[in-house]
């Protein structure tokens, strides 16, 4: 018998009552009521209480034990009464007489309570992560990590596919983010880098006859942290297909997210068959690519509005002649809402860096109709009636407009989007909304430099005759590249690959890069492609924002279990940290102190 527990501190029932029992684990709280002193005794699998009376000889002793402290306790199971039945608790119908008890384990005063899950500095949470993990939201969201996991993987191998590992030290590519160097010691003056993603392994993968590959992979980019995204490394189910469409990976990872969420959430998922929405759409209909379609409100086109003879607001004429767009939120039904919604919002969008937003709200007067707000008197019935036609808005809506550059009105809108939609309650987040976004361009000009570059993914699939395609319009070429976005998140992205060299060659040099560049970057993958590559595609949604989502947590540090901080530093494990010397010589490095 295991001389530390008969039992875990989750299972015991009154089917147990009258047995004498061990059960090993750290004190989560005390409660004493002068004659009696109740603990509750908890491990990895629940909570028990346990009692013990002050005329035991050890009561004095075991009324000074800290919270947290490890113990192993031997006593007999009882039956609770009906009033002091918890519920809650698997283990609520009884409780533990306490016999004797070990202490396995001392502790120091706490730096954090460990038995509520108020909330703490971050910089304290991280530093003793190992007390933050016992706490039981976090705990729980670490062991729904694992059960996700093992889910994926299980699933993955029903839909056919073999996981393999590819390489962590590998060589330096361009992927969008910054590379972590490691030096090489058997090389001098060479380094290696971690994989930002196993793209171009998958692909090799791909190329050696394998036909369906997946792994829980690590990543690794040095890149800022947000409440979505860990700085350093996290991890993607990375996926890949051979002799297969953009459809053929729609079909697995449609089927994989429905069975996992339905799984582990209790959410309603809104659609089934996930919406296919378009890059161009997307960004005109939710001003990102990244659409959260729990809420219903859309972004409207209104430049050629401001076009018109009878429109009179003259600032967003201006603009409009000169270049800016011009795109509006209709708001259903809100005739009767305060001045103070109104301006509230305008207010908003000023603290948020635009110029505001002009508003009115659409009435009828007899047979016209007006805008009533402050910018309502400079629209004509007729041009109130042609933006209710292209919005659907009805009398009783109300329109917020934002006129400027094309990114910085996509920008507002969006955020006025969820804004809005959060300030009038109509949007559901008691479900999941996935939708796919597609036909992104496969270049885009840099914003600094006016350069051509790729837009997503350098290794995919231009769409089109691949024959005829028009590289002196390279702005005008589509991709096979989509995005699956949950609830406002992208989840991954991914590509039907580009598996012909020749073509990748010329796709490479409109962003700048000659056959040499080419050649020495990707070296590896352009020689394999050159000995017979299937067509294939694959995508690679983050393992971490799905639990994220899953879990209902707001940042990623909350599922998972040793994250980083904001400026990209282990607390608990204090990295990184300075190398001695010897170190150092070994690699052939020096430091370069600023002055």
């Amino acid at each position: 018998m295991n001389k530390y527990r008969t039992h875990t501190c989750g299972e015991l029932t009154v089917k147990d009552k009258d047995n004498n029992i061990s059960l090993s684990g750290w004190i989560n709280k005390k409660r004493d009521h002068g004659n009696l002193l109740f603990l509750d005794l908890r491990d990895n699998y629940g909570l028990t209480q346990c009692v013990i009376e002050n005329n035991h000889q050890n009561f004095k002793e075991f009324e000074k034990l800290p919270l947290e402290t490890v113990i192993k306790i031997n006593g007999k199971v009882l039956e609770r009464n009906k009033e002091t039945v918890n519920k809650d608790l698997k283990t609520g119908e009884i409780e533990i007489s306490i016999i004797s008890y070990e202490v396995l384990g001392k502790t120091q005063e706490l730096p954090l309570p460990v038995f509520s899950d108020q909330e703490y500095s971050e910089e304290i949470r991280l530093k003793y992560r190992f007390l933050d993990l016992r706490r039981k939201k976090i705990h729980q969201n670490i062991i729904l990590r694992s059960k996700v996991i093992s889910f994926i993987r299980s699933e993955m191998q029903k839909y056919g596919f073999l996981e393999f590992q590819t390489p962590i030290l590998t060589s330096s590519s361009p992927e969008g983010a910054r590379d972590f160097l490691v030096p090489s010691r058997l090389n001098p003056g060479k380094f290696y880098a971690l994989p930002q993603a196993p793209q171009q392994f998958k692909q090799l993968i791909m190329v050696s006859g394998f036909d369906k590959y997946f792994q829980i992979a690590p990543c690794f980019r040095d890149e800022d942290a947000r409440a979505d995204r860990s700085p350093g490394e996290f991890y993607q189910l990375d996926l890949e297909m051979s002799f297969v469409e953009q459809e053929d990976i729609f079909a697995v990872v449609e089927k994989l997210m429905i069975n996992m969420f339905k799984k582990f959430s209790n959410k309603k998922i809104i659609y089934e068959k996930f919406p296919r929405i378009t890059y161009k759409d997307s960004m005109l209909k939710y001003g990102t690519d990244k659409p959260d379609l729990r809420n219903p409100l859309i972004i409207n086109e209104f430049t050629e509005i401001f076009k018109r003879d009878d429109v009179g607001f003259d600032i967003f004429k201006k603009l409009v002649k000169n270049g800016s767009v011009a795109r509006g939120i209709i708001t259903k039904n809100t005739k009767d809402k305060p001045r103070s919604f109104f301006d509230g919002i305008d207010k908003w969008a000023k603290e948020e860096g635009a110029s505001g937003l002009a508003y009115f709200t659409i009435e009828e007067e007899g047979s016209e109709i007006k805008g009533k707000g402050p910018v309502g008197k400079f629209f004509s019935s007729d041009s109130i009636k042609e933006m209710m036609k292209i919005s659907n808005a009805e009398i009783g809506d109300s329109i917020f407009l934002a006129c400027g550059d094309i990114s910085e009105v996509q920008k507002i809108t969006s955020q006025a989007r969820d804004k809005i939609g959060h300030e009038l309650n109509i949007i559901n987040y008691d479900c999941f909304a996935f939708c796919w976004i597609v036909d992104y361009p496969m270049f885009e000009e840099d914003e600094k430099t006016k350069k051509i570059i790729f837009s997503h993914n350098p290794f995919s699939m231009p769409q089109g005759d691949i024959k005829k395609l028009d590289m002196s319009k390279p702005l005008e070429i589509k991709a096979y590249q989509y995005d699956i976005v949950c609830n406002g998140i992208e989840l991954s992205s991914g590509a039907i690959r580009n598996h012909i060299p020749e073509l990748m060659y010329k796709l490479f040099s409109v962003a700048g890069y000659d056959k040499k560049m080419v050649d020495e970057k990707f070296s590896g993958m352009i020689n394999a492609l050159s000995y017979g590559a299937p067509p294939h595609g694959g995508i690679a949604p983050g393992i971490d924002r799905i639990i994220m989502l899953i879990a209902g947590e707001k940042n990623i540090r909350e599922v998972t279990m040793f994250p980083m901080n904001q400026n990209a530093q282990d607390l608990l494990m204090n990295a990184p940290s300075e190398v001695d010397q010897q170190q150092l010589k070994e690699l052939n490095l020096s430091i370069k102190k600023n002055k």
